[in-house]
Order: structure tokens, then sequence, then C-alpha cells
């Protein structure tokens, strides 16, 4: 499956109405102004971005489900946005940048040369400056390419509108964020699971931060060993990746 086709399955698999569709071309330009706070990152998005597209709006006048509104956050909307990478593209970063630029729920799909990935990011209210929202984290899948694997073909199964929480968009919202929590701990545990168990939820989220923290650090421990030249202070750090591994594999146990 190519990239572009990929971000199509995608958008498909989310199952909206027609009411929904938007199909409208957003200009780098407005990206670089609304979203890049550094030369560097504007460099990223006009050297890195292909073209940027919005594709649908969520809202209660086109898929019946309620507003959100509390002190905290403000759900009125949810936009499904996709963009095409070129190839070199600081993928990671230009997928924070992107979300940080648009200033309600985006469900951002993108493509680049290792395939096609899903993400998201709750937003709530900066406490400091009225009238702007700020990201609490970026959630993502990345390297969707082969649907015909059964994890990431139940993947794509559950994202249908259909299959999520409508009680608000941001149950809505948590419910597409929860299934791409499901699939980073499938391709760590190999079962794909979708639950709405709040408990469950917070367990398998805490353990995928725990895993990536520990996989951070035995990465860098590894590096330090290799570097290392004095036996006894490498012995040690030997010491320090099993622990970590240790715990890593308790972890996994939570997902």
């Amino acid at each position: 499956m190519t990239a572009g086709n990929g971000i199509q399955a995608v958008f498909q698999a989310l199952g909206l109405p027609p009411e929904a569709h938007v199909d409208a071309r957003v200009p780098k330009k407005l990206l670089v102004e609304q979203g890049a706070p550094t030369p560097a990152d504007k460099r990223a998005i006009q050297e890195g971005i292909d073209e940027l597209q919005w594709l649908a709006v969520c809202k209660p006048t086109t898929i019946g489900v309620p507003a959100f509104v509390d002190d905290a956050r403000e759900y009125l909307e949810i936009a499904v946005v996709a963009c095409a990478f070129r190839p070199g593209a600081k993928a990671a970063r230009l997928i924070e940048l992107i979300q940080r630029a648009i200033p309600y729920p985006v469900v951002l799909i993108t493509s680049d040369v290792d395939g096609f990935a899903v993400s998201v990011a709750h937003k709530r209210h900066a406490q400091n400056e009225a009238g702007k929202v700020v990201i609490e984290s970026v959630v993502s899948v990345a390297g969707l390419k082969d649907v015909a694997n059964s994890q990431e073909r139940a993947f794509m199964q559950s994202l249908s509108l259909a299959r999520q929480p409508r009680l608000d968009l941001c149950t809505l919202y948590e419910g597409w964020l929860t299934r791409i929590e499901a699939l980073n701990a499938a391709r760590l545990n190999g079962a794909f699971m979708v639950t709405d168990d709040g408990a469950l939820i917070v367990r398998r989220r805490n353990a995928l931060e725990a895993h990536s923290k520990l996989t951070r650090e035995i990465i860098s421990l590894r590096a330090k060993a290799s570097r290392e030249r004095q036996l006894n202070r490498r012995v040690d750090l030997n010491l320090e990746i099993q622990c970590r591994e240790a715990e890593l594999a308790s972890q996994e146990k939570n997902l």
C-alpha cells in the first residue's frame, strides 16, 4: 500500500458521513505563521511538507455528536487533516508542529517513506494566555503500511465512528486516542485489544509511557557502555541495563 493510499484508507476507515467531508487544501504559509516557533521549524515545514489537506470536520451538525465544554477544554469540533511528507522530513517534529498550530482537536493522518501514521493530541486552555490552547501530549502510531497484518487490520477496523464512544466530542476523541494506544501496545505484546474500561486504559497508558522511558534509558546506557574504557564502570553500566530490561519486561505485562 502506498502512503497516499494509506491516508485514504485511514480516512475511509473513520466512516464519517458525507456531511462531514471538507476536502480543502491548507496553505503551508498558514502553518509557518502559526506553528513554527523557530527558524529551524520554519525550514522543516517549508522543506518537509508536500501538501496539507483538510479532509473533514466532526461537529454536532455533521456527525450528530454533542460538543463538550468545561473550564479546561473546549471540544466544539474535531478536524481530520492529512499531510504528505517529503523524503528526509523530520516526521515526528512536523506532526507536533501541525498539532500545535491548529487550536482545536485534530486527527492527523500523515505519510512518509516509512508508511503512514495517525496522531491525536488532547488540548486545553492555556492558563496564562487568554484564547490560547496548549497540547497535553501527542499520541501517535507510525510505520503503518501493511493492512494485511492482523494487528493493523484490527486497528483500522476499530476506527469507525460507529464503534467509538459518542457521549460527546471529547469522549469520541479519547476513543480514537485509545485505539492508537491499543496498536502501540499490540506491537509490544502481540495482542490488539480495544477497551473503553477507564481503569484498563489508564494502566495501559502508564505502561506505555514507562516502556518508552525505559527504552530510551536502555539505549542511552548501551551507548555509554560502548564508549566506556574502564572495565569496572562498563560492568556497572551493564548491570544497570539488565535492571532496566527487567523493569521493561514487567511493564509489558501491564499492556
